[in-house]
């Protein structure tokens, strides 16, 4: 029984020191971005990029709930351009509004979370030719907090398999 104690001490001990030590090393600035390279040209890509309603088709966020509500504001391809999603407890609730948009090039957009926890992000998209097809960068920029920056590698993690799906199911819509 002792040494199951000790053992449970010793995690315990880790667990802490981690949180600690990701509090003070992690920066409050999280950025994040993945790329892939889409056999089609950028104003085909752009037609799925550069608009918030064809955003939302491959957006793996949205399809994390059947019975999500987006309601569009404006026709979601200019600046000011906005949706609001209400959603399950996997998708929450927040906006989303167009910031910069150079057509065929890059879509800048703000992220307003409501719910589960309000914040402020800032995503974009940038497209560049690559070979005979473009390249796509997909990134978001946002500031954590302390317990976030504890949980900075599930974060990573996360972020990781959402942007393959979104980025892989992009790729596929545009080589159609």
């Amino acid at each position: 029984m002792k040494t199951l104690l000790k053992i449970l001490g010793v995690i315990i001990l880790l667990a802490v020191v981690y949180a600690v030590i990701a509090m003070l090393v992690f920066s409050k600035n999280y950025h994040f971005e993945k790329s892939v390279v889409i056999n089609a040209p950028k104003e085909k890509v752009w037609q799925h990029v550069g608009s918030l309603k064809e955003y939302n088709v491959w957006d793996p966020f949205s399809k994390a709930d059947k019975d999500i509500v987006i309601t569009y504001s404006g026709a979601g391809d200019k600046v000011g351009d906005s949706y609001h999603w209400k959603g399950n407890d996997k998708v929450g609730e927040g906006e989303q509004s167009i910031t910069e948009s150079v057509p065929n090039d890059k879509l800048v957009t703000k992220l307003h979370f409501i719910k589960p926890f309000e914040s402020d992000a800032k995503a974009s998209f940038v497209l560049a030719p690559e070979g005979n097809g473009t390249k796509v960068t997909w990134s978001i920029d946002y500031e954590l907090t302390a317990i976030m920056k504890i949980m900075k590698p599930m974060m990573d993690m996360n972020m990781k398999k959402v942007f393959d799906q979104g980025l892989g199911d992009l790729k596929k819509l545009c080589e159609k």
